[in-house]
């Protein structure tokens, strides 16, 4: 780095040496014809002499968020470059020891460009945050009028901050420093600059650690407004000459000519406020009617070079700096944005931050807004309330709630506001349950055609709601649900007589069971069995009836078997099977182990060609007649039978065969 401030020095030298016509140069004293040039400390005319480069790099692992201290830049320095290593979410910022914010302060980040503080210029470098890994930097030639405090807005782990500037010799312990922190000595444990003492690192370390051990609160400041900061005057219009300077040697005389250089005005000023800049116009002239004519009458060699002028000096009107919307607080529905509004100035094409009264003329724009990036999913009832599970007494009831997005699709309850979703069940009080005894009228007729018999009626408990179900608990007071009844003597009647029935013809689900039904003729104390034509002229109550078990649950059914392939020599025949439930749709629930056999083989019994006693050869030469192919006549067909019938098999299994 040493190396390359000599370069930069020599390189201004040789510069400004050409820049002169004739050969005469500038000096960094602003005499004509000086030789002096700025040392690294920033001296003019300094010889380097006691200049003293110092560096390190902040590496302390941070844990609290907010602002941490990094290093102290004194009053004198020179060659200013604080550089994150590389990029990070931390942001650098800057203040002076009087608490004015120069660069990020009070929580409020700046844009990159250039901020004027402490007596010089820095420049504030942000890298593009997506094509570059580079860190932000401060940037400043000095030298320093003040003592500056570098901080770092801790936000993620501290990647490293780098520093160097130059302080000159003399400077290394100055009076106007505060006695507890030197020039050029780093912070929170680094590394002591060349002639410090291992016992003032030690007190600084201890110092921190004590720091530190009272919580380690985060050093915040404020952003003042802006000052008018004091425009630094070459010294060439200085009253006399520093006394270190030297005269330049007289030039000698040049010959008296007829025309010479004249300023005629100035160039317009760069801009219209803010302070410009503006530049002498010289003109070449006649010496006595001081009339323009062209340039080449004059000497090029004494054409003085125009000094940039400022102009427009005064300020220019304040303006409101608008940030960039913040992200939206929220992810659907209503949210909060924010943004930074600064009042900033102009001057000396910088743009300052000033306090807030400066734009008063001005109607400040808003610093939030609502935002809403999405319609949030919503909570919707989509049935009425259900009838009370009982009917009386306390029950329950339900609705059906769903979370229905902005598009109207039913979504997970996750993606609603658990804690606005409405009930979807809730006690219902359907008053007491009063409990009676409900009766039906007494059947019609007596359950005997003749002598003693019965009449019946229906007795249940339940509440006096209508569909409620039976009950328990009317008391032991139950009404009689039979009385008795005669229709007189049974002396001669003709009557069906029923037996009783027998068992349900299944083991489970729907059969039948039977009875026996007989007519019969009542005496007073026996009966006689009669033909069932005698009891035709009355009602014959059934002998059968369907009858239902238990359910028999899923079970195996199939169909007849089909006719067998083939009569004789192994065949097969086919049947479907089902698996039917109660109610006779298809099931899977059946034992598949328990499953019907769905073909078999059938007629395994060798072809027998059949024998017909009555068709028989009545000739012995039935072969010839086979020969003369004489079986087509009726006649050889019946008196050679067998031989006819034998040849028209071979023949039949011959073509069905080919």
């Amino acid at each position: 780095m040493f190396v390359s401030y000599l370069i930069l020095t020599l390189l201004h030298v040789q510069t400004a040496v050409l820049a002169r016509p004739g050969g005469e140069s500038i000096g960094c004293d602003d005499y004509l014809g000086s030789d002096k040039v700025v040392d690294k400390c920033g001296v003019c005319g300094g010889d380097n002499t006691g200049c003293q480069v110092v560096s390190g790099v902040f590496k302390h692992a941070l844990t609290s968020l907010g602002y941490h201290r990094v290093v102290e830049i004194p009053q004198g320095a020179t060659k200013i470059n604080i550089t994150e290593m590389y990029k990070s979410n931390n942001y650098l910022a800057l203040r002076s020891r009087s608490g004015r914010s120069i660069i990020n302060g009070n929580w409020a980040i700046d844009r990159p460009g250039k901020y004027e503080g402490g007596g010089t210029m820095f420049t504030y470098k942000r890298p593009n945050e997506i094509s570059s890994t580079a860190g932000e930097s401060f940037l400043a030639e000095g030298p320093t009028n003040e003592i500056l405090d570098v901080y770092m807005i801790h936000q993620q782990p501290n990647p490293g901050v780098h520093y160097e500037y130059v302080i000159m010799g003399n400077n290394a312990i100055s009076p106007q420093v505060p006695p507890h922190r030197r020039p050029g000595e780093p912070f929170n444990g680094q590394l002591v600059p060349e002639g410090r003492s291992q016992q003032e690192g030690k007190e600084k370390e201890g110092d921190q650690e004590k720091a530190d051990a009272h919580g380690g609160a985060p050093e915040m400041f404020t952003s003042e407004s802006a000052q008018t900061f004091p425009v630094r005057q070459p010294d060439r219009f200085s009253p006399h000459r520093p006394d270190s300077v030297v005269p330049p040697a007289p030039q000698p005389p040049r010959r008296s000519r007829d025309h010479n250089w004249k300023q005629l005005g100035t160039s317009e000023c760069s801009t219209t406020c803010g302070k410009g800049s503006q530049y002498p116009i010289f003109r070449c002239v006649h010496r006595n009617t001081h009339e323009e004519v062209p340039e080449s009458y004059c000497d090029s060699t004494m054409k003085p070079t125009p000094e940039e002028e400022p102009c427009n000096i005064f300020p220019c009107p304040a303006f409101w700096d608008i940030g960039e919307w913040s992200e939206c607080s929220k992810t659907c529905g209503l949210g909060m944005q924010h943004r930074q509004v600064l009042c900033r100035q102009v001057y000396a094409n910088r743009s300052l931050t000033v306090q807030p009264y400066r734009c008063q003329h001005l109607e400040k724009p808003d610093t939030a807004s609502t935002c809403q990036l999405k319609i949030c999913s919503e909570w919707q009832i989509r049935t009425d309330w259900t009838s009370c599970s009982v009917p009386c007494g306390v029950g329950q009831r339900t609705r059906d709630v769903k979370c229905v997005s902005n598009i109207g699709d039913v979504v997970d309850d996750e993606e609603c506001n658990m804690k606005l979703r409405p009930n979807d069940i809730e006690n219902c009080d359907m008053g007491p349950c009063a409990k009676s005894w409900f009766l039906t009228e007494w059947s019609e007729r007596c359950s005997a055609e003749c002598g003693a018999g019965v009449r019946t009626r229906s007795v249940v408990c339940m509440t006096n709601h209508v569909g409620s179900l039976p009950l328990e608990g009317c008391g032991s007071n139950r009404p009689a649900d039979a009385t008795p009844c005669d229709n007189g003597p049974c002396t001669g009647k003709v009557e069906w007589f029923a037996g009783s029935w027998s068992q349900c013809s299944i083991e489970c689900g729907s059969g039948t069971q039977q009875r026996e039904v007989i007519c019969v003729r009542k005496n007073t104390d026996t009966f006689e069995v009669l033909d069932p034509y005698e009891c035709s002229f009355l009602e014959k109550p059934p002998s059968q009836q369907p009858c239902h078990l238990k359910p028999c649950g899923a079970k195996w059914f199939n169909t007849e078997w089909s006719m067998c392939s083939k009569s004789c020599q192994g065949g097969f025949r086919v049947r479907e099977v089902r698996c039917l439930a109660d109610d006779m749709t298809l099931s899977n629930l059946c034992d598949p182990q328990l499953k019907p056999e769905e073909k078999e083989s059938c007629n395994p019994q060798d072809c027998v060609p059949e024998v017909d006693e009555n068709c028989k050869d009545r000739y012995y030469n039935c072969n010839v007649v086979v020969q003369a192919r004489l079986c087509v006549y009726n006649y050889y067909k019946t008196a050679c039978c067998a031989s006819c019938t034998r040849v028209a098999s071979r023949h039949s299994g011959f073509l069905g065969s080919r």
